[in-house]
């Protein structure tokens, strides 16, 4: 059974910034591709960041491009998501999900397990 334990989320000033972590348990981390998700209050998951099995290539919502970057250690079974210059609209609870059919991509439909999420708290 694959698992995925998010952490490193918390309060964090406007302008600030914050790492998250998401570790796999389970068999062949390395053959699933990555992303992130966030979900605000009162509004849809969306799609943050992902990175494909390799590493080798990653996607990246408009709003986060430039400030976000995701990053993995198959060695590890770790996958990261260092944010930077953090705004109050980027407050959510942040996910990880992991998928292995299809491809990277937005969709959520894309990723077959999910973790539990860890919240980001932005203040203004």
């Amino acid at each position: 059974q694959e698992q995925l334990v998010e952490s490193g989320g918390g309060l964090v000033q406007a302008g600030g910034s914050l790492r998250l972590s998401c570790a796999h348990s389970g068999r062949d981390f390395s053959k699933y591709f990555i992303g992130w998700f966030r979900q605000a209050p009162g509004k849809e998951r969306e799609f943050a960041a992902a990175i494909t099995a390799s590493g080798g290539y990653t996607l990246y919502a408009d709003s986060v491009k430039g400030r976000f970057t995701i990053t993995r250690d198959n060695a590890k079974n770790t996958v990261d998501l260092q944010m930077n210059s953090l705004k109050p609209e980027d407050t959510a609870v942040y996910y990880c999900a992991a998928g292995i059919m299809n491809g990277i991509g937005p969709s959520h439909n894309r990723y077959s397990y999910w973790g539990q999420g860890t919240q980001v708290t932005v203040s203004s």
